[in-house]
């Protein structure tokens, strides 16, 4: 957000507090709801930590300031009318007081947003027992096996399309990309890192 945005920020019409939307900046889920006035957004920026203002103790809160499970900031927007603010950040832990990951429950991220969730399940699964599930062992078998992973599918998505058989194509590119996050992961690589070069093609004019 810049000076400029903040500028136009219309503190007056909520009476010096805004609503602050919190959107998963990953995989796009709303998180939850708060508001903040002008101290707290300062501290947020300042902080890097989303803080809010309490209506019910009247004062300031940085969210997981006694639970940890803080949300990481990433960036702010405001919306056309310049009186909600919409922050995108990362949570630490679950983000709702009653322990889900999101206030409205555990949502599913919309879209290909899912797959940045799922990623986040197979980050969990790096400290997971070989013995607990297939993804945890996967990952200790090491990145050369997860590669030839990465290949198998491909050929068998491959297979499918020549095929013309569009649930086994759908059925078989869903593995592919499963391997493909397994395989990152092993990589020390990160979906956002893949993201950015794909976001970057895209911008870069054609030659």
């Amino acid at each position: 957000m810049t000076t400029d945005s903040i500028d136009r920020l219309d503190w007056a019409k909520g009476d010096g507090l805004l609503p602050a939307i919190v959107q998963h900046a990953a995989d796009g889920r709303v998180l939850m709801l708060g508001y903040m006035n002008e101290a707290a957004l300062d501290k947020t920026r300042s902080s890097g930590q989303v803080t809010f203002f309490s209506r019910s103790r009247q004062r300031l809160w940085t969210k997981g300031e006694t639970s940890g499970h803080v949300l990481n900031l990433v960036d702010l927007l405001i919306d056309c009318d310049a009186d909600t603010i919409l922050v995108k950040a990362l949570p630490e832990g679950p983000t709702c007081h009653l322990g889900t990951s999101t206030c409205f429950g555990n949502m599913t991220a919309p879209g290909a947003g899912f797959l940045s969730q799922l990623e986040a399940v197979i980050q969990q699964r790096v400290n997971a027992g070989p013995a607990e599930s297939y993804t945890a062992r996967l990952l200790d078998s090491g990145v050369k096996r997860c590669a030839q992973k990465v290949g198998e599918e491909g050929v068998e998505v491959a297979l499918a399309a020549m095929a013309g058989d569009r649930e086994e194509l759908a059925e078989e590119a869903a593995d592919l990309l499963y391997h493909l996050l397994v395989c990152l992961q092993a990589g020390d690589v990160r979906l956002a890192s893949v993201i950015d070069v794909l976001r970057q093609r895209h911008q870069t004019p054609a030659g």
